[in-house]
Protein backbone atom coordinates (compact mmCIF):
# COMPACT_ATOMS: atom_id res chain seq x y z
CA UNK A 1 0.00 0.00 0.00
CA UNK A 2 0.91 3.72 -0.28
CA UNK A 3 1.31 5.48 2.21
CA UNK A 4 0.23 9.37 0.86
CA UNK A 5 -1.26 10.48 2.65
CA UNK A 6 -2.27 7.78 5.14
CA UNK A 7 -3.34 4.00 4.64
CA UNK A 8 -5.38 1.30 6.46
CA UNK A 9 -6.21 -1.42 8.60
CA UNK A 10 -10.07 -2.93 9.08
CA UNK A 11 -12.99 -2.38 11.20
CA UNK A 12 -16.65 -0.94 10.73
CA UNK A 13 -19.93 0.57 11.02
CA UNK A 14 -20.78 -2.86 11.99
CA UNK A 15 -17.20 -4.39 13.28
CA UNK A 16 -15.63 -2.21 15.43
CA UNK A 17 -12.03 -1.97 16.79
CA UNK A 18 -12.72 -3.75 19.65
CA UNK A 19 -13.87 -7.05 18.07
CA UNK A 20 -11.30 -7.03 15.55
CA UNK A 21 -9.23 -6.97 18.47
CA UNK A 22 -10.62 -9.61 20.60
CA UNK A 23 -10.50 -12.96 20.14
CA UNK A 24 -13.51 -15.09 18.41
CA UNK A 25 -12.80 -19.01 18.97
CA UNK A 26 -16.35 -20.25 20.30
CA UNK A 27 -17.64 -23.12 21.21
CA UNK A 28 -16.20 -26.64 20.14
CA UNK A 29 -19.05 -28.89 19.54
CA UNK A 30 -19.72 -32.32 20.49
CA UNK A 31 -19.69 -34.49 17.26
CA UNK A 32 -17.10 -36.32 15.59
CA UNK A 33 -14.56 -34.26 14.72
CA UNK A 34 -14.08 -30.12 16.59
CA UNK A 35 -15.17 -26.84 15.46
CA UNK A 36 -12.64 -24.99 13.89
CA UNK A 37 -11.51 -21.84 15.30
CA UNK A 38 -12.41 -18.18 14.79
CA UNK A 39 -8.99 -16.77 14.43
CA UNK A 40 -5.69 -17.59 13.45
CA UNK A 41 -4.23 -16.04 16.04
CA UNK A 42 -2.56 -12.66 14.29
CA UNK A 43 -0.74 -10.61 16.88
CA UNK A 44 -2.86 -7.51 15.99
CA UNK A 45 -5.82 -8.93 14.45
CA UNK A 46 -6.52 -12.11 16.52
CA UNK A 47 -10.33 -12.57 15.08
CA UNK A 48 -9.03 -12.19 11.67
CA UNK A 49 -8.93 -15.67 9.50
CA UNK A 50 -10.48 -18.72 10.76
CA UNK A 51 -8.49 -22.56 11.69
CA UNK A 52 -9.36 -26.46 10.29
CA UNK A 53 -8.62 -25.66 7.22
CA UNK A 54 -6.93 -24.27 4.08
CA UNK A 55 -8.51 -22.48 1.33
CA UNK A 56 -7.47 -23.82 -1.83
CA UNK A 57 -9.31 -21.74 -4.31
CA UNK A 58 -12.79 -19.06 -4.35
CA UNK A 59 -15.08 -19.15 -6.71
CA UNK A 60 -16.96 -15.27 -6.61
CA UNK A 61 -20.15 -14.85 -9.24
CA UNK A 62 -21.16 -11.29 -8.40
CA UNK A 63 -24.17 -9.11 -9.56
CA UNK A 64 -23.88 -5.65 -8.55
CA UNK A 65 -26.68 -3.39 -8.99
CA UNK A 66 -25.41 0.36 -9.54
CA UNK A 67 -27.99 2.03 -8.78
CA UNK A 68 -29.43 0.17 -5.82
CA UNK A 69 -26.25 -0.09 -4.58
CA UNK A 70 -26.95 -4.07 -4.16
CA UNK A 71 -25.54 -7.60 -4.44
CA UNK A 72 -26.18 -10.84 -5.28
CA UNK A 73 -23.71 -13.37 -4.97
CA UNK A 74 -22.41 -17.10 -4.37
CA UNK A 75 -18.81 -17.78 -3.49
CA UNK A 76 -17.68 -20.99 -4.33
CA UNK A 77 -14.85 -22.00 -1.59
CA UNK A 78 -12.39 -25.09 -2.05
CA UNK A 79 -10.66 -25.84 0.85
CA UNK A 80 -9.03 -28.68 2.46
CA UNK A 81 -9.86 -29.61 6.54
CA UNK A 82 -6.29 -29.59 8.34
CA UNK A 83 -8.02 -30.92 11.35
CA UNK A 84 -11.23 -33.02 11.63
CA UNK A 85 -14.33 -30.99 11.46
CA UNK A 86 -17.92 -30.79 12.59
CA UNK A 87 -17.91 -27.03 11.84
CA UNK A 88 -15.51 -24.39 10.38
CA UNK A 89 -15.99 -20.41 9.91
CA UNK A 90 -15.66 -18.03 7.32
CA UNK A 91 -15.58 -14.38 7.88
CA UNK A 92 -18.38 -12.02 6.22
CA UNK A 93 -19.31 -8.78 7.46
CA UNK A 94 -23.20 -8.02 6.58
CA UNK A 95 -24.64 -8.65 4.48
CA UNK A 96 -27.42 -11.73 4.06
CA UNK A 97 -26.91 -15.02 4.07
CA UNK A 98 -29.56 -17.37 2.14
CA UNK A 99 -28.21 -20.90 1.65
CA UNK A 100 -25.07 -22.55 2.57
CA UNK A 101 -23.99 -26.35 1.49
CA UNK A 102 -21.35 -28.43 1.47
CA UNK A 103 -20.26 -30.81 -1.34
CA UNK A 104 -23.52 -30.10 -2.45
CA UNK A 105 -25.59 -30.67 1.05
CA UNK A 106 -27.31 -28.51 2.80
CA UNK A 107 -25.28 -27.23 5.41
CA UNK A 108 -26.84 -25.44 9.03
CA UNK A 109 -25.24 -21.36 9.80
CA UNK A 110 -25.46 -19.09 12.66
CA UNK A 111 -23.93 -15.50 12.84
CA UNK A 112 -22.14 -14.09 15.36
CA UNK A 113 -20.04 -10.80 14.50
CA UNK A 114 -18.19 -11.17 11.47
CA UNK A 115 -18.16 -14.78 11.62
CA UNK A 116 -20.29 -17.66 9.94
CA UNK A 117 -21.13 -20.89 11.32
CA UNK A 118 -21.13 -23.63 9.08
CA UNK A 119 -22.20 -27.22 10.43
CA UNK A 120 -22.23 -29.21 7.31
CA UNK A 121 -24.58 -32.81 7.78
CA UNK A 122 -21.36 -35.15 7.88
CA UNK A 123 -18.06 -34.22 9.50
CA UNK A 124 -14.90 -33.73 7.55
CA UNK A 125 -12.19 -36.18 7.73
CA UNK A 126 -8.87 -34.25 8.02
CA UNK A 127 -6.94 -33.88 5.08
CA UNK A 128 -10.54 -33.62 2.91
CA UNK A 129 -11.05 -31.55 0.02
CA UNK A 130 -14.32 -30.25 0.16
CA UNK A 131 -16.14 -27.29 -1.23
CA UNK A 132 -18.47 -24.67 -0.10
CA UNK A 133 -21.01 -22.76 -1.51
CA UNK A 134 -22.46 -19.79 -0.20
CA UNK A 135 -25.19 -17.95 -1.32
CA UNK A 136 -25.56 -13.75 -0.34
CA UNK A 137 -26.92 -10.33 -1.22
CA UNK A 138 -27.27 -6.87 0.41
CA UNK A 139 -25.68 -3.62 0.43
CA UNK A 140 -21.57 -4.19 0.92
CA UNK A 141 -20.98 -1.79 3.63
CA UNK A 142 -17.16 -0.06 4.60
CA UNK A 143 -14.89 -0.48 7.20
CA UNK A 144 -13.59 2.19 9.43
CA UNK A 145 -9.76 0.74 10.40
CA UNK A 146 -7.90 1.74 13.47
CA UNK A 147 -6.02 4.49 12.22
CA UNK A 148 -9.27 5.92 11.23
CA UNK A 149 -8.76 5.28 7.35
CA UNK A 150 -11.83 3.75 5.11
CA UNK A 151 -11.74 0.21 3.51
CA UNK A 152 -14.12 -2.47 2.15
CA UNK A 153 -17.07 -1.88 -0.34
CA UNK A 154 -16.28 1.85 -0.90
CA UNK A 155 -19.56 3.03 -3.55
CA UNK A 156 -18.55 5.51 -5.82
CA UNK A 157 -21.14 7.80 -8.03
CA UNK A 158 -20.63 5.01 -10.51
CA UNK A 159 -19.82 1.74 -8.71
CA UNK A 160 -17.65 0.59 -6.22
CA UNK A 161 -14.06 1.17 -5.32
CA UNK A 162 -12.76 -2.20 -3.55
CA UNK A 163 -9.73 -1.65 -0.91
CA UNK A 164 -8.92 -5.60 1.44
CA UNK A 165 -6.09 -4.29 3.76
CA UNK A 166 -6.30 -5.76 6.23
CA UNK A 167 -9.87 -6.70 6.95
CA UNK A 168 -11.63 -5.34 3.76
CA UNK A 169 -12.13 -8.44 1.66
CA UNK A 170 -15.05 -9.76 4.05
CA UNK A 171 -17.47 -6.90 3.28
CA UNK A 172 -17.70 -8.55 -0.06
CA UNK A 173 -17.25 -12.45 -0.07
CA UNK A 174 -17.12 -15.07 2.49
CA UNK A 175 -13.56 -16.48 3.24
CA UNK A 176 -10.61 -17.17 5.76
CA UNK A 177 -9.56 -13.14 6.08
CA UNK A 178 -5.68 -13.73 6.81
CA UNK A 179 -3.01 -12.95 4.56
CA UNK A 180 -1.71 -16.77 5.48
CA UNK A 181 -3.73 -18.75 3.69
CA UNK A 182 -3.65 -17.86 -0.10
CA UNK A 183 -5.18 -19.31 -2.43
CA UNK A 184 -6.37 -19.41 -6.50
CA UNK A 185 -9.43 -16.70 -7.19
CA UNK A 186 -11.87 -17.03 -10.23
CA UNK A 187 -14.47 -13.62 -10.46
CA UNK A 188 -17.81 -14.00 -12.77
CA UNK A 189 -18.73 -10.37 -12.43
CA UNK A 190 -22.03 -8.53 -13.91
CA UNK A 191 -22.77 -4.78 -13.71
CA UNK A 192 -25.14 -2.76 -16.03
CA UNK A 193 -24.29 -2.44 -19.55
CA UNK A 194 -22.11 0.44 -19.70
CA UNK A 195 -19.72 0.10 -16.85
CA UNK A 196 -17.02 -2.14 -16.23
CA UNK A 197 -15.97 -4.76 -13.38
CA UNK A 198 -11.76 -5.09 -13.22
CA UNK A 199 -10.76 -7.73 -10.95
CA UNK A 200 -7.07 -9.83 -10.78
CA UNK A 201 -5.44 -11.79 -13.11
CA UNK A 202 -6.48 -12.11 -16.64
CA UNK A 203 -9.63 -11.37 -18.37
CA UNK A 204 -11.09 -14.32 -20.16
CA UNK A 205 -14.69 -13.17 -21.47
CA UNK A 206 -16.45 -9.55 -21.26
CA UNK A 207 -20.17 -10.42 -22.78
CA UNK A 208 -23.00 -8.29 -23.34
CA UNK A 209 -26.82 -9.75 -22.71
CA UNK A 210 -29.94 -7.61 -22.14
CA UNK A 211 -28.58 -4.54 -20.50
CA UNK A 212 -25.86 -6.56 -18.56
CA UNK A 213 -22.21 -6.81 -18.88
CA UNK A 214 -20.46 -9.81 -17.61
CA UNK A 215 -16.75 -9.78 -17.05
CA UNK A 216 -15.07 -13.18 -16.47
CA UNK A 217 -11.00 -13.16 -14.69
CA UNK A 218 -8.91 -15.78 -13.85
CA UNK A 219 -6.00 -14.81 -11.16
CA UNK A 220 -3.76 -18.46 -11.53
CA UNK A 221 -1.19 -17.96 -8.78
CA UNK A 222 -1.72 -17.79 -5.12
CA UNK A 223 -3.26 -14.68 -3.41
CA UNK A 224 -4.14 -13.21 -0.01
CA UNK A 225 -7.80 -12.19 0.55
CA UNK A 226 -6.71 -8.65 0.92
CA UNK A 227 -5.31 -8.29 -2.23
CA UNK A 228 -8.58 -9.10 -3.80
CA UNK A 229 -10.35 -6.57 -5.72
CA UNK A 230 -13.92 -6.83 -8.14
CA UNK A 231 -13.69 -2.91 -8.50
CA UNK A 232 -16.45 -1.21 -10.81
CA UNK A 233 -16.56 2.11 -13.09
CA UNK A 234 -17.07 3.52 -16.09
CA UNK A 235 -13.65 3.36 -16.92
CA UNK A 236 -11.20 3.69 -19.94
CA UNK A 237 -9.42 0.76 -20.33
CA UNK A 238 -6.07 0.34 -22.60
CA UNK A 239 -4.56 -2.89 -22.99
CA UNK A 240 -1.15 -3.75 -24.14
CA UNK A 241 2.35 -6.04 -23.70
CA UNK A 242 5.43 -5.05 -21.89
CA UNK A 243 8.04 -5.37 -24.67
CA UNK A 244 9.15 -8.52 -22.55
CA UNK A 245 5.47 -9.57 -23.57
CA UNK A 246 3.78 -9.17 -20.18
CA UNK A 247 0.26 -8.77 -21.19
CA UNK A 248 -1.12 -5.25 -19.47
CA UNK A 249 -4.56 -3.98 -18.24
CA UNK A 250 -4.93 -0.52 -17.16
CA UNK A 251 -8.35 0.97 -16.28
CA UNK A 252 -8.67 4.61 -15.52
CA UNK A 253 -11.40 6.45 -14.63
CA UNK A 254 -11.75 9.31 -17.19
CA UNK A 255 -11.50 12.05 -14.68
CA UNK A 256 -8.24 11.06 -13.40
CA UNK A 257 -7.02 10.12 -17.07
CA UNK A 258 -5.00 13.21 -17.99
CA UNK A 259 -3.07 13.60 -15.13
CA UNK A 260 -2.66 9.22 -14.60
CA UNK A 261 -1.34 9.09 -18.23
CA UNK A 262 2.40 9.74 -17.62
CA UNK A 263 3.02 8.06 -14.88
CA UNK A 264 1.28 4.99 -15.89
CA UNK A 265 2.90 5.16 -19.34
CA UNK A 266 6.48 4.32 -17.41
CA UNK A 267 4.81 1.03 -15.95
CA UNK A 268 6.39 -1.28 -18.53
CA UNK A 269 9.69 0.63 -17.64
CA UNK A 270 9.26 0.22 -14.16
CA UNK A 271 8.35 -3.62 -14.28
CA UNK A 272 11.56 -3.68 -16.36
CA UNK A 273 13.79 -2.36 -13.96
CA UNK A 274 12.60 -4.07 -10.56
CA UNK A 275 12.56 -7.46 -12.43
CA UNK A 276 16.44 -6.78 -13.10
CA UNK A 277 16.98 -5.99 -9.39
CA UNK A 278 14.59 -8.49 -7.72
CA UNK A 279 14.56 -11.13 -10.88
CA UNK A 280 11.62 -12.42 -13.04
CA UNK A 281 7.80 -10.72 -12.60
CA UNK A 282 6.36 -13.07 -10.24
CA UNK A 283 2.77 -13.18 -11.96
CA UNK A 284 1.41 -13.96 -15.38
CA UNK A 285 -0.05 -10.08 -15.92
CA UNK A 286 0.13 -6.67 -14.77
CA UNK A 287 -1.82 -3.94 -14.78
CA UNK A 288 -3.60 -0.59 -12.98
CA UNK A 289 -6.79 0.40 -11.81
CA UNK A 290 -7.26 4.41 -11.02
CA UNK A 291 -10.41 5.95 -9.74
CA UNK A 292 -12.25 8.74 -9.15
CA UNK A 293 -12.53 7.89 -5.26
CA UNK A 294 -15.02 10.24 -2.57
CA UNK A 295 -12.88 12.26 -0.10
CA UNK A 296 -13.36 9.71 2.38
CA UNK A 297 -10.36 8.03 1.18
CA UNK A 298 -7.31 9.49 2.90
CA UNK A 299 -4.96 7.14 1.48
CA UNK A 300 -3.67 6.65 -1.88
CA UNK A 301 -2.78 3.14 -3.45
CA UNK A 302 -3.39 -0.56 -2.37
CA UNK A 303 -1.02 -2.83 -4.11
CA UNK A 304 -4.03 -5.10 -5.44
CA UNK A 305 -2.32 -8.67 -7.09
CA UNK A 306 -1.31 -7.80 -10.50
CA UNK A 307 -3.12 -4.63 -10.76
CA UNK A 308 -2.38 -1.76 -7.76
CA UNK A 309 -5.78 0.72 -7.13
CA UNK A 310 -5.30 3.53 -7.04
CA UNK A 311 -7.59 6.29 -5.27
CA UNK A 312 -6.73 9.06 -7.64
CA UNK A 313 -3.65 9.53 -10.27
CA UNK A 314 -0.45 8.44 -9.14
CA UNK A 315 2.82 9.87 -9.32
CA UNK A 316 5.49 7.91 -10.81
CA UNK A 317 7.36 6.80 -7.53
CA UNK A 318 3.77 5.88 -6.10
CA UNK A 319 3.96 3.49 -9.11
CA UNK A 320 7.23 2.39 -8.50
CA UNK A 321 6.10 1.81 -4.90
CA UNK A 322 2.59 -0.36 -5.51
CA UNK A 323 4.60 -2.56 -7.91
CA UNK A 324 7.69 -3.30 -5.82
CA UNK A 325 4.81 -4.84 -3.78
CA UNK A 326 4.06 -7.61 -6.61
CA UNK A 327 7.24 -9.03 -5.03
CA UNK A 328 7.50 -8.09 -1.75
CA UNK A 329 3.69 -8.24 -0.09
CA UNK A 330 2.27 -10.48 -2.86
CA UNK A 331 4.21 -12.72 -4.07
CA UNK A 332 5.84 -12.90 -0.84
CA UNK A 333 3.79 -12.51 1.99
CA UNK A 334 4.14 -11.50 5.73
CA UNK A 335 3.01 -14.64 8.08
CA UNK A 336 0.98 -12.01 10.16
CA UNK A 337 0.32 -8.58 9.87
CA UNK A 338 3.07 -8.11 12.64
CA UNK A 339 5.55 -8.39 9.98
CA UNK A 340 3.61 -5.81 7.50
CA UNK A 341 7.40 -4.13 7.15
CA UNK A 342 8.83 -6.81 5.23
CA UNK A 343 6.43 -5.46 2.49
CA UNK A 344 5.99 -1.67 3.20
CA UNK A 345 9.92 -1.38 4.38
CA UNK A 346 10.73 -3.09 1.19
CA UNK A 347 8.66 -1.21 -1.26
CA UNK A 348 9.63 2.12 0.50
CA UNK A 349 13.10 1.11 0.02
CA UNK A 350 12.62 1.04 -3.99
CA UNK A 351 11.26 4.16 -3.60
CA UNK A 352 15.00 5.29 -2.55
CA UNK A 353 16.32 2.85 -5.33
CA UNK A 354 14.70 4.73 -8.11
CA UNK A 355 15.26 7.80 -6.91
CA UNK A 356 18.87 7.42 -7.43
CA UNK A 357 18.36 5.99 -10.43
CA UNK A 358 16.09 9.06 -11.76
CA UNK A 359 19.54 10.78 -10.63
CA UNK A 360 18.25 12.08 -7.14
CA UNK A 361 19.05 11.35 -3.85
CA UNK A 362 21.17 7.69 -3.22
CA UNK A 363 19.55 5.19 -0.32
CA UNK A 364 22.16 6.55 2.01
CA UNK A 365 21.35 10.05 1.92
CA UNK A 366 17.35 9.06 2.88
CA UNK A 367 18.92 7.66 5.29
CA UNK A 368 21.21 10.23 6.58
CA UNK A 369 18.14 12.94 6.47
CA UNK A 370 15.97 10.68 8.18
CA UNK A 371 18.44 9.69 10.62
CA UNK A 372 19.30 13.08 11.19
CA UNK A 373 15.72 14.19 11.70
CA UNK A 374 13.69 14.79 15.23
CA UNK A 375 14.58 12.32 17.69
CA UNK A 376 10.65 12.51 18.69
CA UNK A 377 9.63 12.26 14.97
CA UNK A 378 6.70 9.52 14.85
CA UNK A 379 9.43 6.85 12.99
CA UNK A 380 10.71 6.07 16.46
CA UNK A 381 7.29 6.05 18.05
CA UNK A 382 7.74 2.01 17.88
CA UNK A 383 10.09 -0.48 16.25
CA UNK A 384 8.74 -2.13 12.68
CA UNK A 385 9.23 -5.71 14.04
CA UNK A 386 7.02 -4.82 16.95
CA UNK A 387 4.13 -2.63 15.84
CA UNK A 388 2.43 -3.13 19.26
CA UNK A 389 -1.51 -2.73 18.04
CA UNK A 390 -3.38 -2.38 15.40
CA UNK A 391 -3.13 1.06 14.34
CA UNK A 392 0.46 0.78 13.92
CA UNK A 393 0.32 -1.74 10.88
CA UNK A 394 -0.10 1.52 8.80
CA UNK A 395 2.75 3.60 10.69
CA UNK A 396 5.87 5.72 9.74
CA UNK A 397 7.82 3.45 11.66
CA UNK A 398 6.65 0.20 9.19
CA UNK A 399 7.68 2.26 6.21
CA UNK A 400 10.41 4.48 7.07
CA UNK A 401 12.10 2.52 9.95
CA UNK A 402 11.47 -0.61 7.64
CA UNK A 403 13.31 0.91 4.72
CA UNK A 404 16.61 2.64 7.19
CA UNK A 405 16.93 -1.02 8.09
CA UNK A 406 17.26 -2.57 4.86
CA UNK A 407 19.67 0.45 3.79
CA UNK A 408 21.50 -0.54 7.56
CA UNK A 409 21.77 -4.39 6.33
CA UNK A 410 23.16 -3.05 2.95
CA UNK A 411 26.05 -1.30 4.77
CA UNK A 412 26.68 -4.05 6.90
CA UNK A 413 26.67 -6.90 4.26
CA UNK A 414 27.97 -5.07 1.00
CA UNK A 415 26.49 -4.44 -2.17
CA UNK A 416 27.16 -7.40 -3.60
CA UNK A 417 25.81 -9.75 -0.67
CA UNK A 418 22.65 -7.14 -0.15
CA UNK A 419 21.10 -6.89 -3.89
CA UNK A 420 21.72 -10.74 -3.78
CA UNK A 421 19.19 -10.78 -0.97
CA UNK A 422 17.28 -8.91 -2.71
CA UNK A 423 16.51 -11.23 -5.63
CA UNK A 424 16.95 -14.54 -3.70
CA UNK A 425 14.51 -13.75 -1.25
CA UNK A 426 11.86 -13.20 -3.36
CA UNK A 427 12.79 -16.53 -4.88
CA UNK A 428 12.64 -18.53 -2.04
CA UNK A 429 9.89 -17.63 -0.83
CA UNK A 430 7.35 -16.80 -3.97
CA UNK A 431 3.70 -17.79 -3.60
CA UNK A 432 4.32 -18.13 0.06
CA UNK A 433 4.57 -16.74 3.08
CA UNK A 434 7.51 -15.83 5.25
CA UNK A 435 7.76 -13.44 8.62
CA UNK A 436 10.85 -11.71 10.08
CA UNK A 437 12.80 -14.63 11.63
CA UNK A 438 12.60 -16.23 8.51
CA UNK A 439 14.23 -13.10 7.08
CA UNK A 440 16.74 -12.71 9.57
CA UNK A 441 17.82 -15.82 9.35
CA UNK A 442 17.77 -16.16 5.48
CA UNK A 443 20.43 -13.08 6.26
CA UNK A 444 22.55 -14.64 8.40
CA UNK A 445 23.18 -17.47 5.92
CA UNK A 446 24.41 -15.21 3.52
CA UNK A 447 26.97 -13.27 5.43
CA UNK A 448 29.63 -14.02 7.89
CA UNK A 449 28.76 -10.81 9.63
CA UNK A 450 27.25 -11.18 12.96
CA UNK A 451 23.53 -9.33 12.05
CA UNK A 452 21.82 -9.49 15.42
CA UNK A 453 23.21 -6.22 17.06
CA UNK A 454 21.52 -5.00 13.79
CA UNK A 455 17.85 -6.40 13.81
CA UNK A 456 17.89 -5.94 17.74
CA UNK A 457 18.19 -1.96 17.23
CA UNK A 458 16.54 -1.62 14.04
CA UNK A 459 13.82 -4.30 13.87
CA UNK A 460 12.89 -4.51 17.48
CA UNK A 461 14.94 -1.85 19.78
CA UNK A 462 12.33 0.97 21.26
CA UNK A 463 12.83 4.47 20.07
CA UNK A 464 15.33 5.92 17.96
CA UNK A 465 18.64 3.31 18.02
CA UNK A 466 22.26 4.80 18.90
CA UNK A 467 24.04 2.81 16.83
CA UNK A 468 24.37 2.89 12.89
CA UNK A 469 26.24 0.67 11.08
Amino acid sequence: MNRRPLRRCGATAALSVALLLSSCTGAALSATGTAGSGGVGDPLFPALGNGGYDVRHYGLDLAYDVKRKHLDATAEITARATQDLRSFKLDLEGLRVSAVRVDGKDASFSRTGHKLTVRPPVGIAKGTQFRTTVEYAGTPQELKDPDGSTEGWVKTPDGAFVSGEPAGAMTWFPGNNHPEDKATYDFKITVPRRYTAVANGELRSAKVSKGKATFTWHNPEPMASYLATATIGTFDVHTSRTPGGLPLYVAVDPAEAAASRKPLARLPEIIKWESGLFGTYPFSSAGAIVDHTPPRIDWSALESQTKPVYAGAPDTVTVVHEMAHQWFGDSVTPKTWQDTWLSEGFATYVEWLWGEHEGGKTPQQQFDALYKDDPHNERWDFPPGRPGAAKNVTGTAVYERGAMLLQQLRRAVGDKTFFRILKEWPAKYRYSNADSKDFIAFCQARTDVDLKPLFDAWLYGKGKPDKVF
